[in-house]
């Protein structure tokens, strides 16, 4: 484990220093599972102060003492549900309170949404878009003062998803687009008002959480890449307050060929899932 360990650390020294992460206050949203977990436990390592938060309190509790085993200064957590209007901000609260400030927001959460064919459930959309936006805005609001105060960073875990879409994830796509649409123009005003916050958008591909995984069981074959990696990625990202991540690299392409060959992406969009009407 300490062979892995130094392995990440060397990670980071390549494009910024670790050290600046030792003692980092850091807020990581979603961090009960999947990304949002293996982000906890690599800041861990870093040795940084750490609030976490999701909807399951058991869970994370067991997040937050896994997180002093690997070297946290501190790890602490607090339940809350993303579709509420006032938790994700008291959330933010919470942690300005026990960290008394903030280095890193690290927005990842996302709510559960089926991967199927739309049929018109306009309800659900409303509720995911509470979850997977309005709330990423009302924290990163909440955060923004702190963050300028530290010369911190502001960290969005949006999608390919966001970029181009696809079939079966409707309501979950829609969510972030508009993450990407509007963070991307907070991206210009921050830089604007010469603020001391960085930004950054990190557009993942499919990752192997468990969830991911179960949606798209025998329906794709579509490679999924380690979440472990995906987190340590984000990480470095924010550390190194590069303003975009494209995770693994080949997103990137995947992305600028939708505008460049249209119909050949979406031939291949629609023939990369397995499906008879």
């Amino acid at each position: 484990m300490q062979e892995q360990t130094d392995s990440w650390k060397e990670g980071v020294c390549a494009v910024g220093p670790a050290e600046s992460l030792k003692g980092a206050r850091v807020l990581v949203t979603g961090a009960s599972t999947g990304i949002g977990e293996q982000m906890a436990y690599h800041y861990a390592r870093f040795g940084a102060q750490i609030v976490i938060t999701a909807r399951r309190e058991k869970v994370l509790q067991q997040v937050a003492e896994k997180c002093l085993s690997l070297g946290a200064q501190k790890a602490l957590y607090v339940a809350a549900d993303m579709a509420s209007e006032s938790e994700p901000a008291q959330v933010v609260d919470f942690a300005l309170e026990k960290l008394g400030g903030l280095d890193y927001l690290v927005l990842n959460h996302i709510g559960p949404s089926p991967f199927s064919m739309w049929t018109g459930d306009v309800d659900h959309i409303r509720w995911l878009m509470n979850v997977n936006f309005f709330s990423y805005i009302q924290m990163a609001w909440r955060g923004l003062a702190a963050l300028e105060q530290s010369r911190g960073s502001l960290v969005i875990v949006s999608s390919l998803l966001g970029k181009m879409s696809s079939p079966f994830v409707a309501p979950y796509t829609s969510t972030k687009f508009a993450l990407n649409g509007f963070f991307g123009s907070l991206q210009h005003e921050l830089a604007m008002n010469k603020s001391n916050v960085s930004l950054s958008i990190c557009t993942l591909g499919l990752i192997d959480t468990d969830s991911a995984m179960e949606k798209v069981k025998g329906v794709t074959n579509i490679p999924a890449y380690p979440s472990s990696d995906a987190a340590l990625n984000i990480i470095i990202t924010g550390a190194t307050r590069q303003l975009d991540l494209f995770y693994p690299w080949f997103t990137y392409v995947v992305a600028a060929s939708k505008d460049m060959f249209p119909s050949v992406t979406n031939f291949i969009i629609q023939n990369s899932y397995t499906y008879s009407p």
